[in-house]
């Protein structure tokens, strides 16, 4: 956790800044995360040496993962959420909030029970399977405020789904407005084979790209593609059929305007979570498009 926040930290006052999200942290560890984080946060509590603009700056954006079980423990945790967030709202316990929750829905019929006590304020996410047919899962958020939760990949090849799955949940999301976030699995920008963790004898699997993904989600709900053609965005491994001018954005023959991905962006295909920072920053700069 320390070197977490450490982290954070630094990457919040960098001039890569403006692609961080949030923080994301378990529900069980956030005392933990305060007692390590909340000297780093801004407000009167920075440390000696901590540069004086962060120390001004905006509070700490946090999702907090859903770790209790059922609606109780949903319920319970939001309690425990409540709590870290009076605890943040003055400078002198540095500054953060939740804002954001992420929680794993076994089916349809509980994401509308935990919709009906998540508070105002607190936007959530629902992480479901999306292999076979994911439409009911999808269907439970139309018209909610909330999102949906993508898995995009592990630390073994049977955990990364498949492009056709991934494929029909976006078209499926797509189809209805929900908004998504993926995690887990893309660190690098375009789709290949890569080790799937940092060990001698890792497991090699092929990997999902962020450029990939967002391509696909701009392409199905701008575009309106069907599944497979989303599909094959994708599948594609090829860095060079991602093309961006100033005003438009094109996968091969198809262009879209920098307006309207700026709005996917803003509105649909949200954001992916991943352990490294400096990674998918590092694979952008030598693609040469930062």
């Amino acid at each position: 956790m320390a070197r977490a926040v450490e982290e954070f930290a630094r990457c919040v006052i960098s001039e890569d800044e403006w692609m961080l999200g949030r923080f994301v942290c378990p529900v069980s560890r956030l005392e933990e995360f305060s007692k390590h984080a909340a000297a780093l946060m801004p407000g009167t509590n920075a440390t000696s040496g901590y540069p004086e603009h962060a120390a001004a700056g905006e509070p700490w954006r946090v999702t907090a993962l859903i770790d209790g079980q059922g609606i109780k423990g949903l319920d319970s945790d939001l309690n425990t959420i409540q709590a870290f967030n009076r605890r943040h709202a003055t400078q002198e316990g540095g500054l953060a909030g939740v804002d954001m929750i992420e929680v794993k829905a076994s089916d349809a019929g509980f994401i509308d029970d935990a919709l009906e006590i998540i508070p105002e304020g607190v936007f959530p996410f629902f992480e479901f399977s999306i292999v076979n047919d994911c439409r009911g899962f999808i269907a439970a958020l139309a018209g909610n405020q909330s999102g949906a939760k993508v898995r995009t990949g592990g630390l073994t090849p049977d955990a990364i789904p498949t492009s056709a799955d991934l494929a029909a949940f976006l078209v499926a999301c797509a189809g209805v407005d929900v908004p998504f976030k993926a995690t887990a699995g893309l660190h690098h920008a375009v789709r290949s084979e890569f080790a799937l963790d940092t060990t001698a004898n890792a497991s090699r699997g092929v990997m999902h790209g962020f450029l990939n993904v967002f391509f696909a989600a701009a392409i199905a709900r701008v575009h309106g593609l069907e599944v497979e053609r989303v599909q094959a965005v994708l599948e594609d491994r090829f860095a060079g059929s991602f093309r961006f001018t100033d005003g438009s954005c094109g996968w091969k023959e198809l262009t879209i305007e920098s307006a309207e991905f700026a709005l996917v962006r803003e509105s649909f295909a949200l954001s992916f979570g991943s352990c490294s920072f400096d990674e998918p920053v590092a694979e952008l700069r030598a693609m040469k498009l930062l």
